[in-house]
């Protein structure tokens, strides 16, 4: 661990005067040293515009934009051809929801969702069955915030013709039961769109054993830059979809009245990619490869655990979901009786504690939680067991810093 914290140069900065704990990683995560040197070195040596000059330079470019989407290709188990770069997870869904969406549903069709999508997963399907005639069917779960059998058996018809789906919560960290869910998409010929923005920074994701029709995340979220995301498509459907953006780099030949396109996966890819930024995204799933993902797997649960643990011994504290660790991946979300969410993020961060407050994107859950807003603490492969005895022990102070005297001190 000592190794791994060092990685990553943020972690020794201080916040309010105190050493950073950082546990905010669902919204972004830290930068380690690899991915830094990997984008430094791009711009430094290679930086060109790719698919455009003839000059080495520019050939490095595209060598480095090709070669990263190889590293992409091979982590989601898929194939070039599959993988799209785009700016992120919310662009990549925009992009099937437009390009797909708006071209294969009509009138009648049923898009089945989770209430628990993040609005990303959840707007761009407002606006398609909006113009197109479909309607939203959404799926909701127990008390456990897991969606159970009884309730997909219910909510798949004959007429379910699209499902768009958060393979983990960014609210509850609960998985969704994909298997399931592709097995009936396929006994009514839908199509699963999962949205894996929140799941790829803690397993390993195979697309093609999960058989999904499509797949997004953002590389932000993996260890990577900012402004990279990837979309996974089935060749099948990338072949007769249009394109969502036009521009330069996705044509095949421009007239003054028409103009064809490129094939998948240029076709996707209207402009000037960010390079840089994907050389950043395949330093990333390298050096997680490196660390191994059973033994981030194993970290990460260790710290769930004593989370969880810790905030179930501290009165007045309310965690949403499931309170098993093994079914969480990285995140919990709770609220401290008669403290604004607000409040309490601020109380921890004077301690140099980051956390989320607020509705984290997820509206409709909240509503379906009867909450307003809710305090999230996400994990991350450098957090440590100090940086949870950190957070719980400046929680348990919380409700006596807001004036409710001593009786919930521990």
């Amino acid at each position: 661990m000592r190794n791994i914290r060092n990685d990553f140069p943020i972690l020794s900065i201080t916040e309010n005067g105190k050493p950073l704990v950082y546990l905010d990683n669902a919204a972004t995560t830290s930068k380690p040293l690899p991915v830094l040197d990997a984008v430094d070195a791009y711009y430094r040596n290679d930086n060109a515009n790719p698919h455009r000059g003839v000059y080495e330079l520019a050939a490095r470019a595209t060598k480095a934009h090709e070669d990263s989407r190889l590293v992409v290709a091979e982590f989601l188990h898929a194939t070039p051809e599959e993988i799209i770069f785009t700016q992120n997870a919310t662009e990549s869904l925009n992009l099937v929801a437009y390009s797909y969406g708006m071209e294969f549903l009509k009138e009648g069709d049923e898009i089945l969702l989770s209430v628990a999508e993040h609005h990303s997963n959840l707007v761009p399907w407002q606006r398609v069955a909006k113009v197109t005639g479909a309607k939203l069917v959404y799926l909701y779960p127990d008390a456990n915030g897991l969606l159970t059998e009884e309730e997909l058996d219910k909510k798949f018809t004959k007429n379910t013709k699209l499902v768009a789906i958060g393979h983990v919560s960014n609210v509850l960290g609960l998985e969704i039961p994909v298997a399931s869910i592709v097995k009936k998409a396929r006994l009514v010929g839908a199509v699963v769109v999962l949205d894996c923005a929140q799941s790829v920074p803690h397993m390993p994701v195979d697309v093609k054993t999960l058989d999904v029709d499509f797949a997004a995340f953002s590389a932000h979220k993996l260890y990577a830059p900012m402004g990279v995301g990837v979309l996974y498509g089935k060749k099948k459907w990338l072949d007769q979809m249009p394109p969502f953006l036009t521009g330069g780099d996705m044509i095949g030949n421009v007239h003054e009245q028409n103009s064809t396109f490129a094939e998948v996966p240029r076709r996707f890819e209207a402009g000037t990619r960010n390079v840089g930024g994907e050389v950043g995204l395949a330093a990333a799933i390298q050096y997680l490869d490196s660390i191994g993902w059973d033994y981030i797997k194993t970290h990460e649960q260790k710290l769930m655990s004593q989370a969880l643990e810790g905030l179930k011994s501290i009165p007045h504290v309310t965690v949403y979901g499931d309170l098993s660790p093994q079914k969480r991946h990285g995140v919990i979300s709770f609220n401290v009786d008669e403290v604004h969410p607000h409040d309490t993020a601020t109380l921890l961060d004077a301690d140099g504690i980051t956390v989320r407050a607020g509705h984290h994107c997820a509206q409709p859950l909240m509503e379906y939680l009867k909450i307003n807003a809710c305090v999230r603490v996400s994990f991350g492969i450098y957090n440590t067991t100090d940086d949870v005895d950190a957070f719980l022990n400046s929680l348990k102070n919380v409700r006596r810093w807001m004036g409710f005297g001593s009786e919930s001190a521990i």
